[in-house]
């Protein structure tokens, strides 16, 4: 299988994580979400829903993959690192009562010499379990555990050029995506249909490369349901004077890019939509002025609002966050967000997706931008017109 990036790129990533882990005095760090495992090996198989870890360890130069028997040979096939870094657990020890692949695990851990280790481990990944915790602990009773939630989520801030190459390919696929769903929604069409052809587009971009799946679903917001954020779609057709919110994703070698835009079917769209989307996009657009490299979250968001409360409008979500490998359920980054009391300065060539979500009562809309952001100034990275689509 073809490596998304060099070796020298992943042995770059493996020293950063190093450093890290060294400030906290750790010797071993399991990794668990799937887009860190991706970041820092090249794996990106659909393996993340049992047990899956990739140890990186103070003494090895390369990292160590656990995970499911039959899983092993994708690891191999996929990893940039030696095959003899890949480890199995048995079979009989997935979905089973009483038992758990953490056990085993661990076993092997303290066969490769860590049974008296500080091991680092992710406390916030969603496919890190409570029972993989407890069985993981009690048979590393001698072992040493530091929380290093968010570890690696911070060193993949910072994105390499390599990185923004398919930042931009998935840029260009979700705006083609967006487009179908321009061209599609009509009145009487229905919502699975017009995500069918979608998810087609995403998939399919065209010659010149392939997309993949999302982290999160295409979010169609029709008519009421354009007052919550992630609704799923359904199979009941578009309406004459409806107004649909659309949130889209492209997704090129697992790097997601963000898009959302609003449409309205019906020759007068109301005034308060109209109002609102001169609101939220010169808000928008004084957040494009304005982001760079050294300015907080904070501070992006009080630009924000200050825009905001000129039209009388408030928002109490945040308006952005960090974005670059997807993977299910989420495709942020978990790092970076613009709202009130982020007083983290924001690094150089990371990665937000600008969301502007006005869900209110009974009615709504969304217009967003995935950005780069510069040492002076902001990238957009999509492109797409952002007036609500009248029809």
């Amino acid at each position: 299988m073809t490596l998304p990036f060099s070796i020298e790129e992943f042995k770059a990533r493996m020293s950063m994580v190093k450093n890290r882990m060294d400030e906290r005095a750790v010797d071993v760090l399991m990794v668990s979400d799937p887009g860190n495992i991706y970041w820092l090996t090249g794996i990106e198989n659909w393996t993340f829903y049992v047990p899956q870890f990739v140890l990186v360890t103070m003494d090895r130069d390369e990292p160590v993959w656990i995970g499911r028997e039959i899983d092993t040979s994708g690891a191999k096939r996929s990893g940039w690192f030696n095959d003899n870094n890949v480890y199995s657990y048995p079979e009989n020890l997935i979905q089973k009562d009483g038992v758990h692949p953490s056990t085993a695990i661990g076993s092997l851990m303290k066969e490769l010499g860590y049974g008296l280790a500080r091991i680092g481990y992710e406390s916030d990944s969603y496919y890190f379990s409570v029972m993989s915790f407890d069985f993981l602990k009690k048979e590393l009773s001698e072992a040493t555990f530091i929380d290093c939630n968010l570890l690696v989520n911070w060193a993949r801030t910072v994105k390499s050029e390599a990185e923004f190459t398919y930042l931009r390919q998935a840029s260009r696929i979700v705006e083609k995506a967006m487009t179908v769903a321009y061209e599609m929604i009509r009145p009487g069409v229905r919502q699975c249909d017009v995500v069918a052809e979608i998810y087609k587009t995403q998939i399919a971009p065209g010659p010149d490369y392939g997309g993949d799946l999302t982290a999160v679903c295409p979010l169609i917001l029709a008519g009421e349901n354009t007052s919550t954020a992630h609704p799923i779609w359904n199979d009941q057709p578009f309406e004459d004077n409806q107004t649909i919110a659309i949130e889209l994703g492209g997704a090129r070698r697992r790097y997601t890019s963000a898009l959302a835009r609003t449409m309205h079917l019906g020759k007068k769209p109301p005034e308060k939509l109209i109002d609102t989307s001169k609101a939220v996009e010169e808000g928008l657009e004084a957040i494009l002025a304005f982001l760079k490299a050294g300015v907080t979250g904070d501070e992006v968001h009080e630009i924000w609002n200050t825009i905001l409360a000129r039209y009388n409008l408030t928002k109490n979500s945040r308006i952005g966050y960090a974005q670059g490998i997807g993977f299910p359920p989420d495709w942020g980054e978990h790092t970076i967000s613009l709202r009130k009391g982020e007083d983290r300065p924001i690094d150089a060539d990371s990665c937000i997706h600008i969301m502007i979500g006005m869900w209110m009562d009974g009615w709504g809309m969304e217009m967003s931008e995935t950005v780069r952001v510069c040492v002076t100034n902001t990238e957009c990275l999509t492109n797409f017109p952002r007036e609500i689509k009248v029809i």
